[in-house]
């Protein structure tokens, strides 16, 4: 409930305290990147929160990811369940709980109580994403689990420090279910002490202000947020959006991509957010809880208000629906781990209806996050054995309205995440890279093009018993674009084992796959979809990126239609011929319905034959095959042609 106009902090309070809540949790963060053990959590995939005493968030940082933007309330909320009139100063507890409102295992929050004297006047919130949870492979990310029990080790609320006593015992018998114990306990005392950072901070403002002034605070800026929104949302026309996306498949039904639909309905100052018609949950970790579910909704809609801080006053005029046991609302105990890949469309199907509202920041759909884990012995480190090896990767972001997408950023799923320096991950691990460059023609043409990709090819060194998990999307998928535009380019990986030539495709999903010393492994990641008919880009746009290297002449006929001469190749010197690409634009257009709707069968021959490779399958005749075989996968290649015909072939001229 807001509070009474004559309660409310004069203005100048009221921007000091606003801005020094969010000043606080950056600086949890700060301590967090100069005191913990993990890479991973070194490379920012952390998050931190100041809630309040009901645990609502006050505020979270600058950087904070994307994906933990909506659950920490959650999980704040469900240790104020658990210890609710046991809590003393000085304790610290931890929680990892999917299915309480958190994201997946491996996020894991260490909840610090604040108080001044007897007064609860708060909490402060760590999440950081620990490297391996245990579990049936090294980094917990096994896609082949259908429950819980194969994931990783499940923390439900528990005290992990005391009145300032740590709690060995607990904290040790969570390590020990790990690869990686000593970091656990590294990076428990690192967010630990993050958490009392904020402390600190709050009762600093205290001090300053007292403690009634810090209480309305935190009850305004909550409040200035809800009515902004509302206000925002009133403003526009009442109506209802709907889309769907997908994910690429469920492994124990063969081919054919999993729906995830959605309906978005304004009414007033309220916003619905329907999930009915979406798949049932999967035989995979490719399922997301409802709490993770909500984080995406907010991260997708909150892209279109940047303006605002983020805390629990943009929740409160949301409400989701969500069918129980669907892949978007999975309950205990199915798997969980891979909810990024409902996550990343969600935020892409809203990214989606918020462009038809809001066009001039409209944006096509961006790539997909991947991750890398390996582990196995470390052969080069005697004293620490056992390596872990998690890696992401950075890509493009969809075209928008009036310019084009980002280049070689990371995914929507966590913009304050880092892009993982190659000495680093070669100093921690076995691996060494021999290519890490933006990839020619990954990029989603349009009027605007999508962002460029990347590829990156790595080699494993000196190990034993090492295996390989692949988690990603949009093999089938494919990345789409909007208002005409194009989409971008199958994501998966493959490996050349030691001492052959040719490297077998993996494809996009795969757990435990056992690598040795000296195998290659290479792997793209997708640019963003193109937004606007790329046959309205200005053919001198498409000259430079050829120059820039981010489009070959090849594609910049296909795609484009324009065609270029080549001037002077080692100075980057390209011409183009105007005449040839007005006729070659005509025949395009004149054709290209024609071809997105050429029967599959002939497509999929055609690729078998190497007569067209898979960006012609995608970008020109709109059909998904198995990338290793060519064998036609004919109910993804409807359900892609139903996706293709209405972003892209209905918004030609």
């Amino acid at each position: 409930m807001k509070t009474q106009d004559t309660d409310r902090l004069d203005p100048v309070t009221f921007e000091v305290l606003k801005n020094s809540f969010i000043t606080s949790v950056d600086q949890m963060a700060e301590q967090m990147l100069r005191t913990c053990y993990s890479f991973v959590i070194y490379n920012r995939d952390f998050s931190n929160a100041l809630h309040d005493a009901e645990g609502n968030s006050v505020a979270q940082g600058n950087q904070d990811i994307a994906v933990h933007v909506g659950t920490l309330h959650f999980t704040c909320k469900d240790v104020i369940r658990v210890f609710s009139g046991e809590m003393l100063p000085g304790d610290v507890y931890a929680i990892n709980d999917p299915y309480a409102g958190g994201t997946h295992f491996s996020d894991v929050r260490l909840v610090r109580p604040i108080f001044d004297d007897d007064d609860l006047i708060g909490f402060s919130q760590s999440n950081g994403h620990w490297s391996d949870l245990g579990g049936s492979v090294p980094g917990s990310f096994d896609v082949s689990a259908r429950d819980m029990f194969r994931e990783a080790v499940r923390i439900t609320p528990v005290r992990l420090f005391r009145a300032g006593e740590f709690c060995h015992d607990v904290a040790n018998m969570i390590a020990q279910n790990t690869r990686d114990p000593a970091s656990i306990i590294g990076d428990i005392h690192s967010q630990a002490g993050a958490t009392a950072v904020a402390e600190r901070e709050i009762l600093r403002l205290v001090r300053k202000y007292g403690k009634n002034q810090v209480l309305q605070g935190m009850r305004e800026v909550q409040d200035y947020v809800e009515t902004a929104v509302r206000s925002r949302i009133a403003a526009l026309p009442d109506g209802e959006w709907e889309t769907v996306d997908y994910i690429d498949r469920d492994p124990a039904r063969g081919e054919g991509m999993i729906p995830i639909h959605i309906t978005m309905t304004i009414k007033g100052d309220r916003i619905t957010y329907d999930f009915e018609g979406s798949h049932p949950t999967i035989s995979s970790i490719y399922n997301s809880a409802p709490g993770a579910t909500f984080s995406a909704v907010v991260a997708g809609m909150k892209t279109f208000f940047p303006d605002l801080p983020l805390n629990s006053g943009f929740y409160r005029m949301i409400d989701i629906k969500a069918p129980e046991n669907s892949v978007v609302s999975a309950q205990w105990p199915v798997a969980v781990t891979g909810f990024l890949m409902p996550f990343e469309k969600i935020m892409n199907a809203i990214f989606e209806m918020w462009s038809q509202i809001m066009p001039d920041k409209a944006i096509a759909c961006a790539f997909n996050l991947e991750y890398l884990l390996a582990g196995g012995r470390d052969l080069r480190s005697p004293e620490k054995p056992i390596f872990m090896f998690y890696e992401w990767l950075p890509g493009g972001w969809g075209g928008r309205n009036g310019k084009d997408g980002s280049d070689v950023t990371t995914a929507c799923f966590g913009t304050g995440l880092m892009s993982q320096p190659n000495e680093g991950n070669e100093r921690v691990n076995p691996t060494r890279t021999v290519e890490f460059q933006i990839l020619r023609d990954s990029a989603g043409p349009g009027k605007w093009r999508g962002g460029a990709g990347v590829q990156k090819t790595s080699i494993l060194l000196e190990s034993e018993g090492a295996v390989m998990s692949y988690i990603c999307d949009r093999e089938r998928a494919v990345v789409w674009g909007i208002e005409g535009g194009l989409p971008s380019m199958p994501h998966g990986l493959s490996i050349r084992r030691s001492g052959e030539q040719e490297a077998k495709w993996l494809g996009s999903v795969f757990s435990d796959y056992p690598v040795n010393t000296g195998d290659e492994f290479a792997r793209p990641t997708a640019g963003g979809g193109g937004y606007g008919d790329p046959l309205e880009r200005d053919p001198q746009a498409v000259c430079e990126d050829v120059a820039h290297d981010y489009v070959s002449i090849e594609r910049a006929a296909k795609d484009y239609g324009v065609v270029l001469t080549e001037v002077d190749a080692d100075l980057c010197e390209f011409e183009v011929n105007l005449p040839a690409t007005e006729k070659l634009r005509q025949e395009i257009r004149a054709k290209r319905k024609d071809w997105a709707r050429m029967p599959p069968e002939e497509v999929a021959a055609l690729y078998r034959e190497g007569e067209i490779n898979s960006l012609d399958a995608v970008r020109r005749y709109a059909t998904i095959l198995d990338w290793e075989t060519g064998e036609l996968l004919e109910k993804t290649t409807q359900q892609f042609r139903e996706s293709f015909e209405r972003r892209t072939v209905s918004h030609w001229a």
